[in-house]
């Protein structure tokens, strides 16, 4: 955490929401086997203690309480609170959707699966320790309901007091909490994201990369805004079209005005094939260019060659921290289908283009570019990304064809970053 700090960096840190926390660091398997083991292995956890803040958080009262470990975290790290927005922020725990399931102890359950929670009880627990957050760190941004996925999003997985849907619901009634308190209690609608795109019985999100397996992956992005696209799920089967993030927006403007969006677990899968480097790469244009606030990509394996690869041509294309820029340019392709691009200047650098093109197609293709504006753009500076390495290729300098035009050669399966200047 100090080390992402002291690079200028944000931390999410999650907030413990469920009735109990570990009250051990013993790996001996599940806690049940212990007697009475809710007393002996676990303690209550609360929003608030409800009296002053030692020194230290007490160790030996018995219980656990949020908003102490807000005050923990402040005085630790003063100066990441110290500017506002806060550089540490705050997340309501994660996928209390599926709590009965995947963690059924911390509810207090002694078998394998717990009662399920209903809506208005999530809303209640989350509104008290988003309350508990704000009451220590009013600067600290907080993010939730950290729903585990579509079925999370729409119903709180089939709670028994469900509403029409339940991210509208939740948001209207933190935005009635908001008027009730005074201030903002929720700053960033969070959900997770795994693509349910199947081939036959195989999902994309594994290491598989026949070729109905990559063609899937390379589509799977489209969901996030493309409103002609009915992914091959159980969802697009139900739903049709998901334009997630449009359809989020429309929500948060709908229900709850300035709630920012992030997606704060996604995976699509590839990891080592150039498949998921097209992936990455589109989903990352995709979430700059439609606004997502905060994005983290969870790794499902040990090794992510190609995932780094797509990062990098946005990241650090040239090996030497070379980056897209931080203003978006409005970028159109005229095949959405097989190909993306997404473009960028640099508040630092306001002579300076980079444009990252991708190729989904099984082969080559020759972009042409045009840049429209009164700038003359003459040349330009390529790195590549195929199939041949995870890493990105220098392929040297590019002339214009004409006043801003510019023919870029393109590997089959290939993602270009073009800096032009």
């Amino acid at each position: 955490m100090r080390v992402t700090l002291s690079k200028g960096g944000y931390v999410l840190v999650t907030v413990p929401m469920a009735d109990y926390v570990a009250a051990d660091k013993l790996g001996d398997g599940d806690i049940a086997k212990t007697p009475d083991f809710v007393h002996k292995r676990l303690v209550p956890n609360h929003p608030v203690r409800g009296t002053p803040f030692p020194g230290m958080p007490d160790l030996n009262d018995g219980a656990v309480h949020q908003d102490e470990f807000v005050a923990f975290l402040k005085a630790k790290l003063p100066g990441a609170f110290a500017s506002d927005p806060a550089r540490v922020m705050f997340s309501l725990d994660n996928e209390a959707d599926i709590w009965n399931v995947t963690h059924p102890r911390l509810m207090g359950s002694a078998e394998e699966k717990a009662a399920p929670m209903t809506a208005q009880a999530y809303f209640e627990r989350a509104s008290a320790y988003a309350q508990a957050v704000k009451s220590v760190a009013p600067n600290a941004l907080v993010f939730g309901p950290a729903s585990y996925g579509w079925a999370g999003m729409r119903a709180f997985q089939n709670a028994d007091d469900k509403k029409a849907d339940f991210l509208d619901n939740f948001l209207s009634l933190m935005q009635s909490e908001d008027k009730r308190t005074g201030h903002r209690l929720l700053d960033v609608l969070d959900i997770h994201w795994y693509p349910s795109d199947q081939v036959g019985d195989k999902g994309i999100t594994g290491t598989e990369s026949d070729e109905a397996i990559r063609i899937a992956r390379m589509n799977a992005p489209r969901s996030l805004w493309d409103r002609r696209f009915v992914e091959p799920s159980w969802i697009g089967k139900w739903f049709k079209s998901v334009q997630l993030i449009p359809r989020l927006r429309q929500e948060i403007n709908r229900t709850y005005p300035g709630t920012a969006i992030a997606i704060t677990e996604y995976n699509y899968g590839g990891p080592d094939d150039i498949s998921g480097g097209i992936a990455e790469t589109d989903v990352l244009g995709i979430f700059g260019r439609e606004g997502v606030f905060a994005a983290c990509h969870w790794p499902m394996t040990d090794t992510m060659s190609f995932i780094h690869g797509g990062m990098a041509m946005f990241r650090n294309f040239d090996g030497q921290g070379g980056r897209f820029g931080d203003v978006s340019v409005r970028a159109t392709s005229d095949d959405t289908i097989t190909t993306s691009v997404y473009a960028s200047k640099s508040s630092s650098a306001p002579s300076k283009l980079v444009v990252v093109l991708i190729n989904k197609n099984d082969t080559p293709i020759t972009a042409a570019v045009h840049i429209d504006g009164n700038s003359a753009f003459g040349s330009a500076h390529l790195y590549a990304l195929t199939g041949a390495s995870p890493l990105p290729e220098d392929r040297g300098a590019l002339t214009a064809v004409g006043k801003n035009d510019f023919s870029v050669p393109m590997p089959k399966y290939s993602v270009m970053t073009m800096v032009v200047d």
